[in-house]
């Protein structure tokens, strides 16, 4: 068997496990995306934007449907309480859904106009929901529902949970994407997919210092992808960043250097380490949901 791991830099060899395969674990979606692991239910849910669904894998048992209709569901994570907190698309906003299976809308407008189409979020270990607002889901119907931006820009910002305001927390993306904090959540990591719409648009990821309440400075290019965008990553425990590229996987240690690859055979949307020592970590490409046991584990929030 082919290794799937290719090596960039010595320090990948010391990531990855020689032994490991890709494995498929389910095939037949339009578009997967948003990768969440439940510690507590020990299984993973994604989205199938065009298709309108959620799906859950549970190992031994496979996968069944989640969630349909889901409001062309995009990004998910979980907050503290391992609560799932999802990307909708459709409905242009971001919800918690409740441990009594309920659903709460946690931002659908930003000083009264209607969010674009919320892409990929994250929540911070003080309750914060920080998320990226691209117009795909608005762009036409395939992901969403074609209309115009109200807001008239693709802005992150940040969901105070104490107050329950929202915030612009950066304003000069194109097209913001993935989003992930550093293991110490001292750092911000946000993508820019222009490239999807204009072959001179970006196709990198940022890295932002975070600030009291919020504040972001900085915001230096810290690795540009090729092939394909980094459309979604994760952290391990020492920082590297595992993105999602056209060929697969990439790794890229903190100082912004490629470590190596993980070859897969679809162009890959996102990511999330999961299984009872997050050392597994789960792909969602194009039509199929892969995972691959690695040698590091997933970073846990303090």
């Amino acid at each position: 068997m082919t290794s799937p791991f290719e090596i960039v830099d010595p320090r990948f060899r010391m990531l990855v496990l020689p032994n490991a395969w890709v494995e498929r674990l389910y095939n037949g979606c339009l578009w997967a995306e948003g990768p969440v692991w439940s510690a507590q239910g020990e299984f993973l849910v994604w989205s199938d934007i065009p298709n309108d669904r959620m799906l859950q894998w549970i190992e031994g048992l496979g996968v069944r449907v989640f969630r349909h209709p889901a409001n062309n569901s995009n990004g998910n994570t979980r907050d503290r309480e391992g609560r799932m907190v999802t990307c909708e698309h459709g409905a242009r906003r971001v919800t918690r859904t409740e441990h009594d299976g309920s659903i709460t809308v946690l931002a659908d407008r930003y000083k009264g106009k209607r969010l674009n189409s919320p892409n990929d979020v994250v929540v911070k270990s003080d309750g914060s929901i920080w998320f990226t607002d691209p117009p795909y889901g608005i762009m036409c119907d395939y992901e969403g529902h074609k209309a115009d931006s109200e807001i008239g820009a693709n802005h992150v910002y940040r969901l105070d949970p104490r107050s329950g305001e929202l915030a612009i927390v950066a304003d000069d993306f194109d097209k913001p994407n993935g989003i992930a904090f550093s293991p110490d959540e001292s750092l911000l990591y946000v993508s820019d997919t222009g490239l999807s719409h204009d072959p001179e648009g970006p196709r990198h990821i940022r890295r932002f210092k975070v600030g009291a309440k919020g504040r972001l400075t900085g915001g230096d290019v810290f690795a540009k992808i090729s092939p394909g965008v980094a459309d979604g990553f994760r952290l391990d425990v020492d920082g590297n960043v595992w993105t999602s590229a056209g060929d697969g996987v990439h790794c890229y240690a903190p100082d912004g250097t490629l470590l190596g690859r993980i070859k897969v055979p679809e162009v890959v949307s996102n990511v999330c380490f999961g299984g009872a020592k997050r050392n597994r970590l789960f792909i969602t490409g194009t039509t199929s949901l892969y995972a691959v046991y690695l040698a590091t584990n997933g970073a846990l929030r303090p």
